[in-house]
């Protein structure tokens, strides 16, 4: 009798280590103010060549074409809404919203198409299993992989940027995913090393010893590092907050995808940056730079507040040492955007979830202002975190 009760509270101690944690945001009432905000956005937007970006500075709603590298965004809302609720108008929605974005598939001018077609065609396959939607990303993959020169070992970002022969930009490690899925579909082994070489090259060039990022890298033929700088953050020594959610976000994805342990390392060394990062505000929503020259006066980024929050509740699920830690930030980051300081009522912020972020300050564009990625990165996270919470 005695072994058999030490048995029982054995197996009671490993079933409560093991047992999911409690959730401590209300994810009904978010999602519930969520719909409400773009039930408006459909109602205001029957164009489907119009795509909603931001707010305009004189307060009107801005908006884009498909070629905008945000496109895809709406839509991949749009499907989460429908996977929280499971409601038919969010998928006739939704379904809509990606296919406006077809001939996006043959885009060879962007390194973007991961944002673009991933994200709502992804999520709209994962969802729906509609043989539809494989076509387009397998023929969007492919235009995606013309960028890729095995000369440079890596994807070029922009065409053009100052003096850059071959500019590289840490937010390119976010479109190795859909690399990932195509070359699955597909058994195409050449888009798996494409995304490999990719990221391999970006660990060497585009990091500083504490994990920080640079935003953009030029290259010259063989891999060699041209240039190091900055386009949207502070300064070229500074760390841009979303840049460094692009980076947590997409090394956490390369672990996912490969279980290469190089990986894992790299997404834990940038959370430990930027968790323990003597700027990081007490809400833990960060401003738009690390560095940026006049803390704490600066803006916050709501969109890199919602990258990171996603980014560190999967990472929580492979993390050893710091499980709990990566759980316990993304929900007090998830609980700051939940909140009246970040969600914005019913009715205002031209119908978009949530308000402050910021888009590219140097350029004096999208500052302190709603923008469709951090919806879409917002409602992730709170979908990742109900999966954590049950």
């Amino acid at each position: 009798m005695k072994k058999i009760t030490i048995l029982f509270s054995l197996l009671l101690v490993i079933s409560i280590a093991f047992a999911q944690k409690k959730s401590v945001i209300n994810i009904d009432k978010a999602f519930e103010s969520a719909a409400k905000q773009y039930t408006n956005m459909l109602a205001t937007h029957p164009d489907l060549t119009k795509f909603p970006q931001s707010t305009k500075k004189n307060g009107e709603i801005d908006n884009r074409t498909s070629e905008w590298w945000c496109s895809g965004f709406f839509g991949g809302s749009l499907w989460y809404l429908y996977e929280f609720t499971g409601e038919d108008k969010w998928k006739v929605a939704a379904d809509k919203w990606t296919t406006a974005l077809d001939k996006e598939k043959h885009n060879t001018r962007t390194h973007d198409l991961g944002f673009m077609l991933y994200c709502p065609y992804g999520n709209g396959y994962r969802l729906t299993q509609n043989t539809a939607y494989i076509e387009p990303m397998l023929t969007g993959a492919n235009s995606l992989a013309t960028r890729f020169n095995p000369k440079y070992g890596l994807i070029k970002s922009w065409d053009k940027h100052a003096d850059c022969e071959y500019p590289v930009i840490i937010d390119n490690m976010m479109n190795l995913e859909f690399l990932f899925w195509a070359a699955k579909q597909a058994k195409d082994k050449k888009l798996y090393d494409i995304a490999i070489t990719h990221a391999d090259n970006t660990i060497k060039h585009h990091f500083r010893k504490d994990y920080s990022s640079y935003h953009v890298v030029c290259y010259l033929p063989g891999t060699k590092v041209f240039r190091k700088k900055t386009h949207q953050g502070a300064a070229d020594s500074s760390a841009w907050a979303r840049g460094q959610a692009w980076a947590v976000y997409g090394y956490t994805m390369m672990y996912r995808e490969t279980k290469n342990k190089k990986y894992l390392n790299q997404a834990e060394g940038i959370a430990k940056f930027i968790i323990n990062h003597p700027n990081l505000p007490k809400d833990k929503i960060p401003y738009w730079d690390f560095d940026a020259p006049n803390l704490p006066n600066e803006e916050r980024d709501a969109s890199a507040g919602a990258i990171f929050a996603s980014a560190f509740l999967e990472l929580s699920g492979y993390s050893k040492k710091n499980k709990d830690l990566y759980f316990t930030t993304a929900e007090q980051m998830l609980t700051s955007l939940a909140s009246p300081a970040y969600t914005a009522n019913v009715n205002e912020n031209n119908n978009f979830i949530l308000k402050h972020s910021v888009g590219h300050k140097p350029g004096n564009s999208e500052i302190n202002t709603p923008i469709v990625y951090a919806d879409y990165y917002y409602l992730e996270a709170l979908l990742r975190y109900k999966k954590l919470t049950k």
